[in-house]
Parts: C-alpha cells; sequence; structure tokens
C-alpha cells in the first residue's frame, strides 16, 4: 500500500442483512451470514491503489451483523466547497472532472462501478480529488446484502431509479434487477458537476419522492442542462459557461444510458484536450514476484538533503496498512471510536422486545430500528495515542542500515533497550507497538532487496517473523523467485476433473471458524488453489489433507492466489515429498517408523510405555504429517510452528511431533489403550510457544542422518551457496540429508521391514565423525560449536577392539551401570555385524537410556578413514 503522508484514518459502520435462523443451503448447512460474504468480497478492494481512490485498509465484524470499514481519509470533501454557495472556476470542474473519471475508468477494469458518487464522497487532498467508498456496491453485492439503498437519491441515474429498491430478504422480489453500469456513475458526475457550475445543490428543497419522479420526468426533455438551470433560477450563470464545460455537462446528463458515454469513452473526449496534458497515466506498482525489473525506474529526490530532514514524520512516510496495524497495538479500537463520536448507540434491552412472538419464533410489532439503516459519517481515528508511543522511537529505526554488521533493533528510550524484548515470549513480542515497528520496518527492507538479501531474511526470521509481513516472509524462505502470475494463470482451473467433487466436500468443512476462509469467497479461492495444484502435478493426487495443508497459505496471501499456489508448491515437496501419491503407503510407512525411532531416541520410557500397550502412530500421527499439524491446530497456532518450521529440514517434523507427545507425556504414562486413543479423538490443549522451544532443542539433538530416509526428496540440482545473499543458507541443521554429497560413508537404504525391526536409528559413518569433531586428514579434533555431545560404545569383543577402535570410544562391558556417567549424551553402538549393535541398542531404549543410536555399516565403513587407532603395547 501507499504511504500515509497527508492523508489520515477513516473508519465508517454499516449492518448487513440479517438472515433467518430455521433456513439451510442447498448443501444442508446453515447460510453463510451476509456480513461474511461483504468481508469476502471486501478483501480484493483492499489491492486497489490508486491516486484517485481511497486506499481501503480493513473491515471489521462486530456483533449483530455489524461491519467496520477502515479506510484513507480526508477532512474536507467536495460538499464542503458547495457549502460555502460559490460557483467553481470552469478550470476546477474540468479537473475535478477528469480526476473523477480517471478513479472511475481504473475501477471498471476491474469490472466494479461507484454508484454512490455524491459531493461527499469527492475527498479534497491538496494534489488529487480521491474517491471515497467506491467499494460499497460491490462489497455488498450490488446491495443485496443490505437493507439500505446504495446510493443518494439526487444523484441517482435515472435506470436506477426505476428499477426501484431490492432486497434479496424479501420474498416479493422474484428477481434480482439488472447491475448498474459505468454509465450510472457519469450521470451522478453530471449531477455533481452541475452543482459545481451552479453554486447550489440540486433538488435539495423538495421530499425525496418527488426529487426521484422529477428525475424520471427529465426523459421527456430535450435539454437536460437547460431544464435543470430554469428550475433552479440559474441559466444565466449555466449559459455563461465556457462552451467546453457546457458541453460536459450535456454528454453526462444524458437520459438513456445507451447514448451516455463510459468513463474511458469521457476521458478521450476533446472537451479534455486542455487539461490531459496535466496527468501522467497510472503505472501500477510492480509486485515483488514480478517478471519485470523492480529498480528499473527507481531515482533518487532532485535534492538529496530532502532525505536528511531532522523534523520528519517518519510514521506518515509508511505504508497505510502498517499504520492502522500499528494503530490497533496501541490500544486503538473501532467500535469505542464509532461509540465516542455517538455514530454507535446501545438501546435498552427492554426496548427491542416484540409485542408479540409465535411459537415458531415469529416475532411482530417490533419498529424498525434505525440504527440497522446506513449512516455514512466517516469517523477520523486519532494517531495521537500512536504517535505518543512511538515518540522516543528514532528516525534510525525507519531506516535500518542492512551492510553493517551490528544489531538491527535500535535504543528505545522509553523503558528499556528494544534488544531485550526479544527475550520475551513471542506473544508479548507481537503486541509490543515500538517493537513490531522496527521489525516491520526491517523485514520491508529486506523483502525489498529479495533475492540479494535472502540471507538476512533467513537470520532475522530466526528472531521472529512479523504477522503483518508473514506471507512474503514465508514466501522468501521458501525460495519463490520469478513471475508466478503468469504460470499460475497458465493453469487451467476451470474444466471439470473428477477431484471437484471431493474438493467441493472438503471445503466447507477446513478451518470454516475463519471468517475469511469461510466466506464464498474463500471458498472459491480454496478450489482454485487446489485445483492448480492437483492438475499442476498430475503424478500425484488428491488427498483430504490437501485443503489444510492449503489454508495458511490462502489466509497469508488471501488476495494473491498465484503466491498462495507457489507457496503451497515449494513446501508440499520439501516437507511432503511423494506423500500425495495414489498409493503412498511405504512413504508413509516408512515416515511413521523414522518417527517411532525419533520418539526412542529422545524418551525411551514414553517410547517402551507406547509400544507396550500398542499405541503406534500409525493411530494418531498420519493426519499430523499429511497436513504438517494444520488439521489438528488452528491457524493462529499453525503460524507460529510454521515460522520455525520452515527454518529448519524436512526431519524437523518429527521433533515436532515428539515435542507434542512430550507435553502429553503424564497423561499418556498414566493411560491404557482406550484411553490414549479418547485423549487424541480430542487432542487437548497444546502450548505452541513450549512446543517450538523444545522442538528446537531436540532437533539440535538430533544427528543429521538419524533422519535419513530413503524416500524422502532426492537431491537437488541446485548447490547451497554460502553467505553471498543468493542462496539459502548453508547452515549444518537447515540442509537436508539427501542434500549433502554421497560418499562411501553415507547411510545406505533399508528395507522397510528391517527399518520397524529397529528401535533405534542409524547414523552414519560421516555424521559420526562430524560430530565427534574429527579430522579426516590426521585424526586429531576440531572445534565446532553447536554439535550434540557423543559418546561411541564399541560393542564387539576386545579382541576384535584392540586391532582397531575409534578414538575415544569405549569399549563393551557386561552391564550398562559405566554408561550410567554419560547418560544425557548421544550414544553411538558401533558394532561388527548390525545385529548385535541393534540388540545391544535395543537393551539401552529398553531400560531408558536416551539418545541411543547405531552406527550405520559398524565398524567396517571407518576402516577406510584412517581414524581407527590401536592401543599401544604394554612392556
Amino acid at each position: 500500500m501507499r504511504p500515509l503522508r497527508d492523508a489520515q484514518l477513516g473508519a465508517f459502520t454499516f449492518f448487513a442483512s440479517a438472515l433467518p435462523h430455521d433456513v439451510c443451503g442447498s448443501n444442508g448447512l446453515p447460510l453463510t451470514p451476509n456480513s461474511i460474504k461483504i468481508l469476502g468480497r471486501f478483501q480484493i478492494l483492499k489491492t486497489f491503489s490508486h491516486p484517485r481512490l481511497c486506499q481501503y485498509v480493513d473491515i471489521s465484524r462486530g456483533k449483530h451483523e455489524r461491519l467496520v470499514v477502515v479506510a484513507e481519509h480526508y477532512e474536507s470533501s467536495l460538499s464542503d466547497f458547495q457549502r460555502q454557495g460559490k460557483t467553481a472556476s470552469p478550470e476546477m470542474v474540468l479537473k475535478v472532472a477528469y480526476e473523477v473519471l480517471e478513479g472511475l475508468e481504473f475501477m471498471n477494469k476491474h469490472g466494479m462501478v461507484h454508484r454512490a458518487l455524491a459531493p461527499n464522497n469527492v475527498l479534497m487532498d491538496h494534489k488529487v480529488k480521491p474517491l471515497a467508498k467506491f467499494g460499497l456496491y460491490y462489497m455488498t453485492d450490488r446491495g443485496g446484502d443490505v437493507d439500505f439503498p446504495i446510493g443518494y437519491p439526487s444523484y441517482l441515474a435515472p435506470e436506477v431509479i426505476a428499477q426501484g429498491s431490492f432486497h434479496a430478504s424479501d420474498p416479493s422480489n422474484e428477481e434480482a434487477p439488472l447491475p448498474s453500469g459505468p454509465k450510472s456513475d457519469i450521470w451522478s458526475l453530471g449531477v455533481l458537476l452541475f452543482e459545481m457550475c451552479a453554486g447550489r445543490r440540486l433538488l435539495h428543497n423538495i421530499e425525496i419522492s418527488e426529487r426521484l419522479k422529477f428525475i424520471l420526468t427529465l426523459g421527456c426533455m430535450d435539454d437536460i442542462v437547460t431544464v435543470l438551470a430554469e428550475e433552479h433560477g440559474c441559466l444565466d450563470t449555466i449559459k455563461d459557461l465556457p462552451v467546453n464545460v457546457l458541453e460536459l455537462l450535456r454528454k453526462c446528463l444524458i437520459f438513456l444510458p445507451s447514448k451516455r458515454p463510459t468513463p474511458a469513452e469521457l476521458l478521450g473526449d476533446e472537451v479534455f484536450n486542455e487539461i490531459s496534458c496535466l496527468y501522467m497515466p497510472f503505472q501500477k506498482p510492480l509486485s515483488l514476484f514480478s517478471s519485470s525489473l523492480r529498480c528499473a525506474h527507481l531515482e533518487l529526490p532532485e535534492d538529496i538533503s530532502d532525505l536528511c530532514k531532522e523534523e520528519e514524520d517518519y510514521l506518515s512516510e509508511r505504508a497505510i496498512d502498517e499504520v492502522y496495524y500499528l494503530w490497533c497495538l496501541a490500544g486503538g479500537d473501532l467500535e469505542k471510536e464509532l461509540t465516542n463520536q455517538g455514530i454507535i448507540q446501545s438501546k435498552p434491552p427492554l426496548c427491542t422486545l416484540p409485542k408479540f412472538l409465535l411459537e415458531d419464533g415469529e416475532s411482530f410489532g417490533q419498529g424498525r430500528d434505525r440504527s440497522f439503516l446506513l449512516d455514512d459519517t466517516t469517523v477520523t481515528l486519532s494517531l495521537c495515542q500512536l504517535r505518543n508511543r512511538l515518540k522516543d522511537v528514532g528516525g534510525e529505526a525507519y531506516y535500518p542500515l542492512l551492510e553493517e554488521e551490528q544489531s538491527s533493533l535500535p535504543q528505545s528510550a522509553s523503558s528499556q533497550d528494544l534488544s531485550t524484548t526479544v527475550t520475551l515470549p513471542l506473544i508479548i513480542r507481537e503486541r509490543d507497538t515500538e517493537y513490531q515497528l522496527t521489525r516491520i520496518v526491517l523485514f520491508h527492507r529486506l523483502l525489498q532487496a529479495y533475492p540479494y538479501k535472502r540471507d538476512l531474511v533467513w537470520k532475522d526470521a530466526r528472531v521472529d517473523i512479523p504477522p503483518l509481513v508473514r506471507g512474503m516472509a514465508w514466501a522468501a524462505l521458501l525460495g519463490i523467485e520469478g513471475d508466478i502470475q503468469a504460470k499460475y494463470e497458465g493453469i487451467d482451473k476451470d474444466t471439470p476433473i473428477p477431484t471437484d467433487r471431493q474438493i467441493e466436500v472438503d471445503i466447507p468443512r477446513c478451518h470454516q471458524y475463519d471468517e475469511l476462509l469461510s466466506s464464498p469467497q474463500g471458498h472459491v479461492k480454496f478450489r482454485r488453489v487446489l485445483k492448480a495444484w492437483v492438475v499442476s502435478h498430475p503424478d500425484l493426487v488428491y488427498w483430504q489433507g490437501l485443503d489444510s495443508l492449503c489454508a495458511p497459505f490462502l489466509y497469508l496471501n488471501f488476495n494473491n492466489e498465484a503466491l498462495a499456489y507457489a507457496c503451497m508448491s515449494a513446501f508440499i515437496p520439501k516437507y511432503l515429498y511423494n506423500f500425495f501419491l495414489k498409493d503412498n503407503s511405504h512413504v508413509i510407512q516408512e515416515y511413521l517408523t523414522v518417527f517411532s525411532q525419533m520418539i526412542a531416541f529422545h524418551d525411551p520410557e514414553l517410547s517402551n510405555h507406547l509400544n507396550q500397550i500398542g499405541f503406534i502412530p500409525d493411530l494418531y500421527a498420519i493426519p499430523w504429517f499429511l497436513t504438517m499439524f494444520t488439521h489438528v491446530f488452528p491457524l493462529h497456532k499453525i503460524f507460529h510452528l510454521w515460522d520455525t518450521l520452515l527454518l529448519g529440514n524436512s526431519s524437523f517434523p518429527f521433533c515436532i511431533g515428539v515435542a507434542i507427545l512430550q507435553q502429553l507425556r503424564d497423561r499418556l504414562l498414566a493411560n491404557g489403550f482406550n484411553e490414549c486413543i479418547l485423549l487424541f479423538s480430542d487432542l487437548p490443549e497444546i502450548d505452541i510457544e513450549r512446543c517450538v522451544h523444545e522442538s528446537i532443542k531436540l532437533f539440535s539433538w538430533t544427528p543429521k542422518s538419524a533422519t535419513y530416509r530413503q524416500h524422502a526428496q532426492p537431491p537437488k540440482t541446485t548447490a547451497v551457496t554460502d553467505g553471498n545473499g543468493f542462496g539459502r543458507p548453508g547452515t549444518y541443521y537447515f540442509s537436508d540429508y539427501q542434500d549433502m554429497p554421497r560418499t562411501d560413508l553415507s547411510r545406505e537404504p533399508l528395507a522397510l521391514s528391517e527399518l520397524k525391526a529397529e528401535l533405534s536409528p542409524r547414523i552414519s559413518a560421516e555424521d559420526l565423525i562430524d560430530l565427534c569433531e574429527l579430522s579426516l586428514a590426521g585424526g586429531g579434533k576440531r572445534t565446532r560449536a553447536g554439535r550434540p555431545k557423543i559418546v561411541a560404545v564399541d560393542v564387539r569383543s576386545a579382541e576384535d577392539f584392540n586391532r582397531g577402535h575409534l578414538s575415544g570410544s569405549l569399549v563393551q562391558c557386561p552391564g550398562t551401570g559405566v554408561l550410567h556417567s554419560f547418560r544425557g549424551r548421544v550414544i553411538v553402538v558401533i558394532s561388527h555385524a548390525m545385529k548385535s549393535g541393534t540388540t545391544f541398542a535395543s537393551h539401552l531404549v529398553k531400560v531408558n537410556f536416551p539418545r541411543v543410536c547405531m552406527l550405520d555399516g559398524g565398524i567396517i565403513k571407518m576402516r577406510s578413514t584412517g581414524l581407527l587407532t590401536v592401543p599401544s603395547p604394554q612392556i
């Protein structure tokens, strides 16, 4: 969105029509409330960024179908000019007409009309005349979802009046009227321009019914402009107008819409020849993921000193949606603001009771509550509280330097250093106004420099991701690039396919507690994104749960289906490779077996109990991993979970699963099979922040090769780069084991039956060397931080051990008493034959030793490394 600058934030409210409670839709489900429908349609209006249109920011749904709309606002409008009783100069009339037509033409290109054009909706900035409330007709489904007409009687076109009023809830209306077209707005513009020229309001002193009748009678007149001038006693004033202005009025006020021009036609008319050259054509700003060069037209201001002004209102240079988001964090309350201005008024409940009530619930005798009608007053939202909150934030916070190696968090004189806020719980950080400002500004700059600053995006995402930029940040973490819109548009999403029926069934059950995803617009977008994925992946099929997997991406990119599709298409191969094959049993079974080994690795006591009662992962974990936990957690928890998930490799979900089990550990250990089944049928509340912290800890203790799967994603052709900014960071824990160069020391794939027979995971010889911090060149130790502490246990005979063993390894003893002193370290069992190693490792697990694993291939794999040592003979 564009910067706030001289604009303000404004809010207006209205009620959607209430639906009967005892009526269901054709699918047997309750009808979607009209307020939800309006909320869904509104979202596209936020993407309209044009200098002639006020920027829509947000819509909030309250009680009893109340909706509050937040948009860019200016205090002055054309109605203020009219109150002065002055006539406008011909130059001003032409400029207003041209600027309004530019806004109307932009709307028409997107299939919308204003229908509520009036002087109070033409706001007066010192440079432009933006149109307000231009989306009311569209968002209310042409007025069908509200109980009031869209538009103002004096400015309605004759064809609109002739159709009469329409309410979808009224059973007497057999069919809906035809939608208003672009030419209806031309008539409204003509009336508005006539009033500017005449210096008085049109038909202001007569009743509304008479006003409407008069407008309909104008069809019998030859020259409507002259008739209106005579009716209002301003014929001489109108006759004195320049020819081009008078011609403009006559072209706008043509009674028959078939002969009336459209905004696009009128813009190209010769009446604007003198002023059209003063306006530059509008250029749509480029999006982040575009095929065009985003910096092609980047220019510095002529006077560089303008960037270094001492008394600069830095907040006004932030985007409108950012300012509104910070306003909400600083304690802003929409309904409170409207109540303080008298827009929202409450009635005593006693006054709202009906006089007569039937057994079936039908009521009579209620007076019409005028508060349910439209009050088009726009209340300005005061930014004083926000500015006061941010008064101690320095200018450097708004313009952080990305090239300097220093903390990105500036000093704050308000209460404490903002850097200490990082240590607070995430839910507190997300509600801290100053902290969110610095994070939003930083991420905005990093994303503008994407992909060049991809490594810094990764670095700062490890701290946290601001909710306002989460959609774009996730896209950067997933490595989305290129012209995603062209790719998405090239996919056939309309031709019927066999999967359509299942998608239709699943969507109304997917995260429908959320207002956005439960709206009809949300269902349409769901269907298109899911269908695009199915069509573009012919080797895969639609499985139930794919809709849940799509939900977070669609919610964050509701107005950008292409980006939602691109993120989903990048996420699935990384974390759910081949999960959506038609026959995915081998993939799922391998995944669940590795998960079982991870439970035994991190919590052997819990693993032993679950195995003893027969409560295997097949009974509860398939929905977890098939949907990456989106089927079991609400969206607000998924966002925090996936913020961390996207920073880990494909094995990180195992650690999340173990962390969830550990939160339920006491209840699981205390119960049997039936109780555990009941527990997971209605999963208890999970502390997501604790789950995230625990999963990171588990992840850091897990050797990378321990989660090796032969059915995981094959190695990528693109190499992981270092910190040059164009590749993802080549960290130990981010990169997948499959992406590492394959050597003789790598893990070998196992048959599923062999994998299931082993309680403990295997690790590769190269992983053992790395974790023991050994050097292949000389066998000496090398220092490397961030690796699990490890102890190697050699279970071969003493004779074999003396022939060659790994430096620092322990020789097996009859019991496990010696190992108790090493409890808590990663225990790697080294054997000659894997069978003996498996037996010993299983024994350690059964006596509740954590972090037990086996060396894949045994000691044979280590012989070629030159790292085996022979004890010196004792003399």
